[in-house]
Order: C-alpha cells, then structure tokens, then sequence
C-alpha cells in the first residue's frame, strides 16, 4: 500500500512537470528573424600568408647556430591582418580587418558576422586580402533569390578557390 502511494505521488509531481516543459518546448514561439527577412552569416576561420618572406640564410650565420637549429630559411613567424569586405547590393555592409590569433601573431583569424536582408533578389560581393600590401587577392560575386526564412552562408576555402556560397 505504501508504495502504491509513492507511485502515486511521483506521478502526481512528474505528470504537471512534462506538461509544463512539453509546452515550452513548442511555445512561445521564438525567431531571430522578421517573416520577411533572410540572413546571410560570413564565417570562416583562415591562416593569412606571412608578414615578411622568409630569408636564406648564409653559411657564416649556420656555422654559428646550433646543430639542431641549422634551418637554411629564417621565416618570421607573424602573419598578415586579414581584410575581409562584404557588398550587398552595392553598398558595404561589412569592411573589417581582422587580426591573427596567438601570442606571436602567428594563428588563425576568426571571422564571423551576421547580416539579416529582406527578402528578395540581392547581389552579394565577398572579397579577403589575406597578404602584405594594397587590394584584394580573393574575390566572389553572385546574384542570389534569398527566400524569407532562409539562411546564405559564406564561407572560405583556400582549396576550393574562395569564397562559397551555401543556402
């Protein structure tokens, strides 16, 4: 009979208690977005090319290093502040230089943004310097139907050209 009782009280607990978080799991209904918006999301993680090229080294300057450090290449570990642009329809929606990770300079730049758009047709550019010096050495253009609710993502990929779009 006891334990009849404990059934019966556990389930007196634990029925209102999946009730209450079966409701919450559907409501309130929750978007990040208007109804007639679309997002586009650029990210992606990249390695820019070093700052300074390497320097052979010459032969008195490896007589003097250890054996073990004998590297004919003398390359400076700091890398290049990337530069990435986005244009949407022929406005810049996003111009940021993004500095390398880690103590010496020497790791990935994280890049990330997140660019709601209403719905509709768009033209999207996407351009990255990822070196020393002046203009852009990657660059991707696209007209693209952007549905209300959907997701462009824009991501990088050194082996694969660039910039890729994915819907």
């Amino acid at each position: 009979m006891k334990r009849a009782l404990q059934i019966a009280a556990q389930l007196a607990l634990y029925v209102p208690l999946m009730a209450l978080i079966g409701y919450f799991s559907t409501e309130p209904r929750f978007s990040t977005l208007a109804p007639d918006e679309a997002l586009v999301r650029l990210s992606f993680i990249h390695a820019a090319e070093r700052k300074e090229p390497c320097r052979q080294r010459s032969p008195e300057e490896l007589a003097k290093l250890a054996p073990n450090m004998r590297a004919a290449l003398d390359c400076p570990r700091e890398r290049a502040v990337l530069l990435v642009e986005l244009e949407v329809d022929g406005q810049v929606a996003l111009r940021r230089e993004v500095p390398p990770s880690g103590v010496q300079r020497d790791g990935n730049a994280t890049v990330y943004h997140r660019l709601p758009l209403p719905a509709g047709r768009h033209r999207i550019v996407a351009r990255l310097r990822d070196r020393p010096g002046e203009g852009f050495n990657y660059e991707r253009e696209a007209t693209l139907e952007l549905a209300p609710g959907a997701a462009l993502l824009i991501d990088f990929s050194k082996g694969k050209g660039g910039f890729v779009f994915r819907s």
